[in-house]
This record gives structure tokens, sequence and C-alpha cells, in this order.
């Protein structure tokens, strides 16, 4: 990560290896909020109908069998609509990512730094506006209805602490003391006590924003990849029909002991497993980038394809985005794999027939400042947000404010607030009472799905 802020770097280290159970958060920054969810107890699980190594959170009571009976419950009933977060971490450029690269402003605030029309990607709906080279995936995307586009989003007195601004993202208001996320509190009061795959962070540990009180959500870094290799087996023409026997086996109930029951319920699960990855395809048929990002995508695709009851998931995009210094070369490498990424998951859910169901919101802690600093930007406020999807209703959520007017300390001026972004996805996606959930916000909630 290109990254000139040590505190970031330094505190993220910390929130990765401290923020778990019960241990608290050591201060960084003066003030500094603790993670929604630190302290959430934590137990292990193995989903073994869905090849996943789990971390389960907040549900303390519950035993293993009780999470895998959870789980095939409520795949049992209908399929509900999930949403995708993906977090761009460290504050993105928006200005570079979205380029009003005609406007003689932006020209002398970037003299190094900045984007040439002949550079950039023609934007849809926008002649102010063009797409960076790199976000070429969304640019298809756009094009094709399928992104809403909030090019200057923040909140009221935008705090430019990576931890605190994020925090504010993380819990949905702007409360240093919230304990709980925005989704987190959603699936508290619409989710069920014992199915953990409905909040699923595709990380090392649990997203804040999936922080609950009283239902269990979890963590797995990335599912497992099963394989079912056997010592000295390796044809096939023998492992296959091995394989089949004991499944046999496995199904065969009769008056075992209870160690020979457990023996048996294992090969039968190993089966079932065997069973659902050999009938669901790796990608609907699309191709996607080799990257760490794009697999976990992917993997979320086949996760729905073979009926887990998936709600909200959390991913963490590639890269780095906080550019304070060589930002041309950083800022293209992490939003290109990012870009293209979502637009391989994107096409790759529309293959499988779920684009119907699921929804992806792109975001970052904050913008960057409009003035270069040498070879980077110095932490802005009003960033870019993208809400993506087969259902969206493509367009902008809030104008884009220019750069004729900053705000009090030289800021992009934020023409929307995130929170009212929260209260559509809610309201319009998800079918929740968004009152019970963002407080604190007056503010018009923008169309978001059609």
């Amino acid at each position: 990560m290109s990254c000139g802020c040590s505190g970031f770097t330094r505190s993220e280290m910390i929130r990765r290896g401290v923020a778990t159970a019960g241990r608290g958060l050591p201060a960084i920054e003066p003030g500094m909020p603790t993670p929604a969810g630190t302290g959430m107890s934590r137990r292990s699980l193995m989903l073994r109908g869905a090849g996943l190594a789990l971390a389960v959170y907040g549900a303390d009571r519950l035993v293993p069998q009780a999470f895998e009976e959870g789980i095939a419950e409520a795949a049992s009933g209908p399929a509900g609509a999930v949403l995708v977060s993906i977090f761009m971490s460290g504050g993105a450029d928006g200005l570079n990512i979205l380029a009003p690269t005609e406007d003689a402003a932006y020209q002398s605030l970037r003299p190094t730094i900045g984007l040439t029309t002949a550079e950039t990607l023609a934007m849809s709906g926008s002649d102010y506006l063009r797409w960076h080279p790199a976000a070429a995936g969304l640019k298809s995307l756009h094009d094709a209805g399928k992104v809403a586009i909030a090019p200057a989003i923040a909140y009221d007195h935008p705090n430019q602490s990576h931890f605190t601004s994020r925090h504010f993202w993380e819990v949905g208001q702007l409360s240093t003391s919230a304990a709980t996320g925005w989704l987190g509190r959603y699936l508290d009061l619409y989710g069920t006590a014992n199915n953990p795959i409905q909040g699923l962070s595709l990380d090392y540990s649990l997203s804040p924003s999936l922080a609950t009180t009283s239902v269990a959500v979890a963590a797995a870094s990335s599912p497992t990849s099963y394989t079912f290799d056997s010592p000295g087996v390796w044809d096939s023409r023998v492992k296959t029909p091995m394989l089949a026997s004991l499944a046999t086996l496995g199904a065969a109930v009769g008056g075992e002991d209870v160690i020979t029951a457990q023996a048996r319920q294992a090969q039968e699960n190993a089966a079932n497993l065997r069973t659902q990855l050999a009938q669901t395809p790796t990608s609907g048929g699309a191709s996607y980038p080799g990257t760490a990002f794009a697999k976990r995508l992917q993997s979320i695709a086949r996760m729905l394809g073979v009926g887990l009851p998936l709600r909200a998931v959390t991913v963490n995009a590639s890269g780095g985005y906080d550019t304070h210094d060589n930002e041309a070369s950083a800022l293209e490498s992490g939003l290109k794999a990012t870009s293209d990424g979502i637009a391989a998951f994107q096409a790759d859910l529309e293959a499988r027939g779920l684009a119907g169901r699921v929804l992806i919101h792109l975001w970052s802690e904050f913008g960057r400042r409009p003035k270069q600093n040498d070879t980077g930007t110095d932490h802005g406020a009003g960033g870019a947000s993208f809400v993506i999807g087969s259902r969206v209703n493509g367009g902008f959520i809030g104008e884009h404010p220019g750069l004729s007017t900053l705000d009090d300390e030289d800021n992009l001026r934020a023409t929307s607030d995130f929170r009212d972004l929260y209260r559509a996805l809610l309201e319009q996606w998800l079918d929740a009472d968004s009152s019970a959930i963002i407080p604190g916000t007056a503010g018009s909630v923008p169309v978001l799905v059609r």
C-alpha cells in the first residue's frame, strides 16, 4: 500500500491484531473510537456443507450443530436480497476516479497528477466528469445503467482521521461511542439468531459494519478450497469409485456407537460437499482477474449459487488508497483490480441468474484534497461512492459541486450524505425500516432501486 500516513498503517495493524474478544484497542490517535464489535466473543465453526471455515461472533450459547441447522433453515426459505459492501481503504481520490479534466481549477490544483481529457474515458450522462482509465470496468457497467454515482459524498463537519471517519461509515452515525455496525443493527432486527453467514465478512476479522448485539455473524478469510485426496491414491479411476463407496457407507445408518456415528456423519458431510461443488460451476461463465479480491467476489457468487442464505457481505477492495505520494501508479493499480473484479462479479451473477438479488456498494472513508502535495494528495472530505447492480437506478446521487468554491478547509463540498444513501439501501433494497437503524438524518433519500 502506498501510504505516507504512518499512524494509519500502525493503527490498522493493531486493529487487525488486537480488536478481538474483549481485549480492547490501544489508543493511537487522541479520541480515536474503538471499532464496533470489539469484545464480541468468537468461536470457530467448520460449515461442512459449504466448505467454509468460519469465525462466528455473537452467539455464545449456540452449539455448532445449531449454526448448521440455522443455515439450513434460512436456506429453505425464499431467496432474499443481498448487499455486498466493498471498502476502498485509505480514502480513495474521487477527483481522479471521476476527473473534471476540462475544469481549469482542476488542472491548476493538480498540475502534475491531474488527468487529461485524452487519457480518460467519457462518462455517460456527464459533460463535466470523465472516468479514470483504470475504471473501465465500472464505466462499462455505468454505460449499461447499472451504476449510481455519488461524486461528492460525506457528512457534516467531516473528520479527516482514517479511524474516526471510517468508524462513522461503519456504524452509520456520527458517534465515536457506537458499538454496533449499521448492517449489524439491520441483522439484529431482521436476521435470525443462528444463521452466522447472514452477515459474512470475507476478511481475517469481523468487519465492524456487521457487529451485532443479538444474532450470529461470521468472518472467513476465504472459502476453503476443498480437495478429497487420500495418501497414495492419485488415479481418478480408483479415486472416484473410492469416494462413491465412502459416500454409500456414510449414508448407511445402523446401530453404531457414538464414535462410529461421528465418522459416518463426517463421511456423509464430505460426500454432500463433494456433490455440491461438482454441481456448482466455479463461475457462471465470467472470466475473473487473478487477484485475491476477485477470488473473494467469485466465492460470493458461488456461495449464492449453492443456495447459501447470505444477506450482507463485506469485502476489502484491492489496493491501498491513502495516496499521500506516488498516487498515479498506486491509484491506477488498485482501481483497475477493484473495477475489473467488480465487472467480472456482476457478469458472473448475471450468468448464474442471480443479478436481480445482489447490490454492491463501493465506498471509502473520505476523498482526497483537491490540491496535490508533490506526487500525491492529503486527506480530504467529499469522496466518491458507487452503488452497482442490475436493479440500480443508474445515474448520479447528488451533483458534482465543482472546484470553483471549496469548503472552509479547501476541500470538495459534499452534495450527499452517506447516511441518506444507507437509508435508501435499507428501505429500497433490504425492505427495512431505516429510522430504527440510522439515527439523526433528515436529508432526502435518493432513489437507488428500480
